[in-house]
């Protein structure tokens, strides 16, 4: 049997949690900043985990994920 090939957008964007879970970086910081409350800024640092419906889009597509 080949490899299974693991899409390249999941592998630079998503990586898998020990538990199993998805985690990505906060959406809607790149740029226009400046327009943003201060407390959109404050919790949207660091990272995120993805919603479990949106696991079960991204998780078949990183097949050697843990």
């Amino acid at each position: 049997m080949p490899k299974m090939k693991t899409k390249s957008s999941c592998k630079k964007r998503f990586k898998v949690s020990a538990n199993g879970r998805v985690i990505t970086a906060q959406a809607g910081k790149r740029h226009g900043m400046i327009k943003r409350t201060n407390k959109f800024i404050r919790n949207a640092r660091g990272t995120t985990t993805l919603s479990p419906a949106d696991e079960k889009i991204v998780k078949p597509m990183m097949p050697y994920s843990r």
